[in-house]
């Protein structure tokens, strides 16, 4: 059981170190709900828990990787790098998933960064796709955890810091908040992640497929070419969204009656030149209530707006390759 108690009670169960190097995390997930769920369930298909989360890593494609057409440059990526797609769903990201999702790290997320999320993540549907390393493909460090070498091998979350073979510089490097693509960081955290992705039908099924094993890049193509069929096709570039977005500002003036609002607007929209003046726009936009195109406000918001809250930690943070390959040594000392 967990260390941490209320009269001697503990809060929740004891977590696997085969599953996170964080002790910190072992504790919290211990009573996480989404965890316990998701782990409850897959101890009915397999006795072999920790070593399925170990072998399987999840991606998650954002709508933004969607209306961008990067579905098929994440299956082929995922192929080259030895991973084989053994389930793929989809699945809704409301803004309660979202906050889910990200709950131990969102204390950093400024108001700006999540009102932009809201915007567009509950566009469309996104896929999740379970993947493992196939034996023959790429070679991951010995016994590092798929999940580890998968987010390892993604690329970072700011765009000047990716690097050429990593999956978001091979999707497109377009801002902070939109990066494509999302994988948990550890065994722990796929277990967490499927249990917040779907319910417990359809959890049983991308389980269920999952230990199959068989390739399913041919199911991952077809939900994308639905997907592709049911949603337009957006530019994610900044200054064609910038334009854009001056051009349906103008338009919303000349239907508005003079006075402060409309004043307020034609000013910001006359100074929306740099970083500050657009920063200024997307807030006029906001205070006039203007129903404007969400992708273009997420466009250029996420370029101008803050981020990140400074100061701060985020409650549980990532973890590398080499902080598994530290951990596993420490615990083969012991």
């Amino acid at each position: 059981m967990t260390d941490d108690t209320t009269n001697g009670r503990p809060f929740g169960d004891d977590i696997s170190p085969a599953l996170s190097c964080d002790p910190r995390k072992r504790v919290l997930f211990g009573s996480d709900t989404y965890f316990l769920e998701s782990v409850e369930q897959l101890a009915t298909l397999t006795a072999d828990v920790d070593g399925f989360l170990n072998r399987h890593a999840a991606l998650l494609l954002k709508p933004d990787a969607v209306v961008s057409r990067q579905l098929p440059t994440t299956v082929d990526w995922l192929a080259r790098e030895g991973f084989r797609i053994v389930a793929a769903e989809r699945t809704r990201l409301t803004p309660n998933t979202v906050r889910a999702l990200w709950y131990f790290q969102w204390n950093l997320a400024t108001p700006e960064r999540r009102r932009l999320a809201d915007l567009f993540t509950d566009t469309c549907d996104a896929v999740v796709l379970v993947v493992r390393q196939d034996a023959d493909g790429a070679e991951a460090p010995p016994s590092v955890p798929a999940s580890v070498v998968l987010t390892e091998r993604k690329g970072p979350t700011d765009p000047l810091a990716r690097v050429p073979g990593q999956l978001r510089y091979a999707t497109g490097r377009y801002s902070y908040l939109l990066n494509l693509v999302h994988t948990p960081d550890e065994p722990a955290d796929v277990a967490r992640e499927l249990g917040i992705y779907f319910g417990a039908a359809l959890r049983q099924l991308v389980y269920a497929s999952a230990l199959a094993g068989e390739d399913q890049s041919a199911r991952a193509r077809e939900l994308g070419e639905r997907l592709h069929a049911e949603v337009p096709e957006r530019d994610l570039s900044f200054e064609p969204a910038a334009e854009r977005l001056k051009r349906a500002v103008e338009e919303a003036e000349e239907s508005l009656a003079p006075g402060a609002v409309r004043d307020e607007l034609r000013a910001a929209r006359l100074a929306a030149r740099d970083q500050e003046g657009h920063r200024r726009l997307i807030e006029a936009v906001w205070r006039a209530g203007l129903p404007l195109d969400a992708w273009d406000m997420v466009i250029v918001g996420s370029h101008v707006l803050p981020m990140k809250r400074k100061g701060l930690a985020p409650v549980l943070g990532g973890v590398s390759v080499s902080d598994w390959q530290h951990h596993l040594a420490r615990s083969a000392a012991r």
